[in-house]
């Protein structure tokens, strides 16, 4: 899986260049960290290869789907229709399953199911998976792969939003 750090990236992303509430940004942010939740099932005795599995149900499409109507319903307190609420939680659960879909490690995603328990990668897998839990993430291995978070994910983002941003006269590197 990409880090805990580096899955919010893509809707911190997507919101410097949409310029959405702090609101809708943290909930976002939020759902991007969400499938991985599932690593509770270790806990259960439920392996890793299962659809109820780290990377099975909570990385698909139909999960991001779910999220994203469920929210709708909360367009209210966001205060945005719930087609933007829609778009955004959908857009936010569904990154996570890219990125861990980009690591060098693991079993892939299911992306598909319930179509396919199936587990994918994409062919370029330039991320280096993160270790599971805090212990290994404090090594020598857990900086490898916020170097390659870095190189792979939060840079791109970094210049492409400053690019977007810089078109339209709004540049900061720090908001």
């Amino acid at each position: 899986m990409a880090s805990l750090l580096t899955h919010p990236a893509i809707p911190w992303g997507l919101s410097r260049i949409a310029g959405v509430s702090r609101r809708l940004f943290v909930a976002a942010a939020l759902m991007s960290l969400i499938p991985d939740a599932d690593v509770i099932a270790f806990r259960f005795g439920i392996p890793y290869e299962s659809q109820w599995g780290h990377r099975g149900f909570t990385h698909s499409i139909s999960f991001a789907l779910l999220a994203g109507i469920l929210f709708s319903f909360f367009s209210a307190y966001f205060r945005v229709s719930r087609g933007k609420i829609f778009g955004w939680i959908f857009l936010s659960t569904l990154s996570h399953t890219f990125l861990d879909s980009l690591t060098n490690g693991g079993l892939g995603v299911a992306a598909f199911w319930p179509l396919t328990s199936e587990r994918f990668f994409l062919p370029f897998r330039p991320i280096q998976v993160s270790p599971i839990g805090i212990g290994g993430f404090l090594s020598f291995r857990g900086i490898i792969v916020i170097a390659s978070e870095i190189l792979v994910v939060w840079l791109p983002i970094l210049l492409m939003t400053n690019f977007v941003r810089k078109k339209r006269g709004k540049i900061s590197w720090i908001e």
